[in-house]
């Protein structure tokens, strides 16, 4: 299931600029088209080419635009508070977002929006009433027959829009429950939303209303996405609902027995995820599925009793169920319970297989059987879905006094040393060693802040994984930019200072 955090709303955004000091406060009569105030937030990695590549602007648009949207931020709020009953929305305007309109239902008001820093614009109803407004459609007009399958406040046009296929329909129904058309806009729209869910090892998946097995990997074969499990769970065309009851897919293939392991194609609204639950609200990344060596810890999550942990003690088990007997399986003394059946075994990052069955349980401990994972991939054509790998050993930029590392997808890029920056008190040398995984084009640079903000001084922009830096540089502060050029996968960043 998706685990997403929202940004504080009084965190304060920044850009460009590494502030040394703390930010200005707001200045009272601002106008909105006034230079970029900085402060302390720099971008996660890949934000900055995200913004690139799906609004369309250059690296320096991108910067000014999240820099006004945080300098306009704290007036929006308090033009908003100011206002009172009378506001009626608020947007930006323009490629950066240099300009703020606030609304409101008072002319009266436009001295003190201008005075705070925004544009004003006057407009017919309240903020308030649109979202009452809003709120007596969802009760009454959406999810109906015909009644539309979107509704929200556009700010732009000061109305309650209703997305609808059959927008007369609509329309008709909305008169019958007194709407007024002044204040509702029905639109034609193909839109046909859906939830979208996350498929996570461990998480507990229904088939048929009573029976309860677990997430083992999350697979792909080809463009269908889907997951593994045990055999017993499934018969072939079974289908399954999810975590939330919700429609999730339907068995593709099931052996049982003679072995013990499953897979379900899944549909749309279900995404496949290199993670495994742990049972404390966390999950660990799956970085491949090399097999553990006898003796190994391992750990398995299960949707009846999440997360044990045990060591592997065989292999090549022979177990005769009262179903019959599966052969080649792992033996294990974790512990596991009804219900964990088709759940993941992990050692540290890396896949092993899914639960099969046991003896004793979770209380007084006992001895569980795993179906290995390379048997399942092969019989059924499938791949593990991963995270790209575990992050290359160090060596090949080895004596080097600090070291990072991390890991990213083509297009994004890093900014090292943990999205901050370091500072040199003296002129020296500053040398940097990028070791990125085979296959990929990874680049490096290396910045320093200037009266312009953050200036590239060196860069290594080879044909390959590795790339170094070697340059003299002058006091100052100094970060370098990890850019993956081609391909996706994991690094390690070496560097001295002066």
């Amino acid at each position: 299931m998706s685990h997403r955090r929202p940004l504080a709303a009084g965190c304060v955004l920044a850009l460009a600029a590494l502030a040394l000091t703390a930010a200005p406060a707001v200045a009272r009569h601002r106008t909105a088209d006034s230079p970029v105030v900085p402060t302390a937030w720099n971008p996660p990695p890949g934000m900055i080419e995200a913004l690139e590549r799906d609004l369309g602007l250059s690296r320096e648009q991108v910067h000014a635009r999240l820099a006004n949207e945080a300098r306009l931020a704290p007036v929006e709020e308090d033009l908003r508070h100011r206002l009172g009953p009378h506001f009626g929305g608020s947007w930006f305007v323009g490629t950066t977002a240099q300009v703020l309109v606030v609304a409101t239902t008072d002319p009266a008001d436009i001295p003190q929006i201008i005075a705070g820093g925004a544009r004003p614009e006057v407009v017919g109803t309240s903020m308030t009433k649109l979202v009452s407004t809003k709120k007596k459609i969802d009760e009454v007009l959406l999810g109906r027959p015909k009644g539309g399958t979107v509704s929200y406040i556009d700010v732009k046009t000061n109305k309650v829009v209703v997305l609808s296929k059959e927008t007369s329909e609509t329309e008709v129904i909305m008169k019958s429950i007194d709407m007024d058309g002044a204040v509702v806009s029905v639109l034609p729209s193909g839109e046909d939303p859906r939830p979208f869910y996350d498929l996570v090892g461990g998480d507990p998946y229904y088939i048929g209303t009573v029976h309860r097995c677990s997430i083992g990997f999350s697979v792909t074969r080809g463009a269908q996405k889907g997951f593994v499990s045990a055999g017993h769970c499934g018969k072939v065309d079974e289908t399954t609902t999810g975590f939330n009851r919700a429609a999730q897919g339907v068995f593709r293939g099931s052996t049982f027995p003679g072995s013990d392991f499953s897979w379900v194609a899944v549909n749309a609204n279900w995404t496949p995820k290199p993670l495994v639950n742990n049972g404390s609200g966390g999950t660990v990344r799956v970085r491949g599925s090399r097999v553990a060596i006898e003796g190994a810890s391992v750990c398995r999550a299960g949707s009846t009793t999440d997360w044990h942990c045990g060591t592997v003690l065989q292999r090549d088990a022979s177990v005769a169920y009262p179903q019959g007997s599966i052969y080649e399986l792992t033996r294990t003394n974790v512990c596991a319970e009804p219900g964990d059946s088709g759940g993941s075994f992990v050692s540290q990052d890396q896949a092993q297989g899914v639960t099969s069955g046991g003896s004793g349980n979770c209380t007084t401990g006992g001895v569980t059987y795993f179906q290995p994972l390379g048997e399942i991939l092969t019989t059924y054509g499938l791949t593990l879905v991963t995270d790209g790998g575990s992050p290359p050993a160090a060596a090949a930029c080895k004596g080097y006094p600090k070291n990072v590392t991390g890991r990213l997808s083509a297009g994004q890029g890093a900014y090292q040393p943990d999205n901050r920056y370091y500072r040199a008190s003296v002129t020296g040398l500053h040398s940097g060693c990028l070791d990125a995984a085979d296959g990929v084009d990874f680049d490096l640079y290396l910045q320093k802040w200037g009266a312009l903000g953050w200036l590239t001084v060196a860069l290594s922009e080879g044909p390959g994984p590795d790339e170094k830096i070697d340059y003299t540089g002058t006091p100052g502060y100094y970060r370098y930019r990890v850019y993956a050029s081609r391909g996706s996968g994991p690094y390690a960043l070496g560097f001295r200072a002066p």
